[in-house]
């Protein structure tokens, strides 16, 4: 049982730490990793690679994101299990996306481009996301959203809050033409039942062999229809 009572204690020291980066105090005289000051995405540009696709890595022909907007590198698993080309960064994650975006698994990889159907400073949205820093293989991480004027109509409900924990990796990593965003972990938030304004916090796994310092948080927030209302991503400072 010991191992598991050390498992908890070290997830409420990272809540704790999530809530403190959140709503201000003494962890922020260490590195404070947050949304804070960055602009508004433009929105996000997502592309979905099968692990069984062994070239689509390093493919020239991808596409890049278009100024202002994100990108996120999702890889999923394929059908050959632990055997495929890419198995070492699959994640399930993935398949969460794609379901609630009602798309099919791609046999090698798909695009989907930035969803810009509003802007978010013109309708009063505001989301920020924080993360602290990793300790024994785990993050704390929290997201928050505010909205001024009147909350969406019942149509547009539930709300759902993305919050993808992304490994930043240079052009040239194991041949990829360009910059990647790698998917490494992905939270889920539902927003049907909680008022605008309110914090949720949680830990976050570290895969084993990803750079800490390359870490950071993509967050954004979608209405039932598949809107995009706001998005951003996390910097640190010192």
């Amino acid at each position: 049982m010991r191992p598991d009572w050390r498992v908890r204690t070290v997830r409420l020291w990272l809540l704790a730490l999530a809530w403190l980066l959140t709503a201000g105090g003494p962890a922020q005289a260490q590195s404070v990793c947050s949304s804070d000051g960055q602009r508004q995405a433009a929105g996000l540009h997502e592309r979905f690679i099968n692990a069984d696709c062994a070239g689509c890595w390093t493919a020239e022909v991808t596409p890049a994101a278009r100024p202002g907007e994100l990108s996120l590198d999702w890889v999923l698993p394929g059908s050959q299990g632990d055997d495929a080309p890419l198995s070492t960064v699959a994640r399930r994650d993935g398949l969460e996306r794609l379901q609630a975006l009602g798309l099919p698994l791609p046999a090698g990889q798909s695009q989907r481009g930035a969803n810009n159907a509003r802007a978010a400073e013109s309708q009063g949205w505001r989301l920020r996301v924080a993360h602290g820093i990793a300790f024994n293989g785990y993050l704390g991480v929290s997201i928050e959203f505010k909205h001024r004027g009147a909350l969406p109509p019942a149509k547009d409900l539930p709300l759902t809050g993305w919050l993808a924990l992304v490994e930043t990796l240079p052009a040239g990593t194991e041949g990829s033409p360009l910059e990647r965003q790698l998917v490494r972990g992905l939270f889920k938030a539902d927003w049907n039942q909680r008022r605008p304004g309110e914090v949720l916090s949680r830990s976050m796994a570290v895969s084993e062999g990803v750079n800490p310092e390359r870490l950071s948080l993509v967050g954004w927030l979608e209405n039932a229809r598949g809107q995009q209302l706001t998005a951003v991503q996390s910097r640190c400072s010192r």
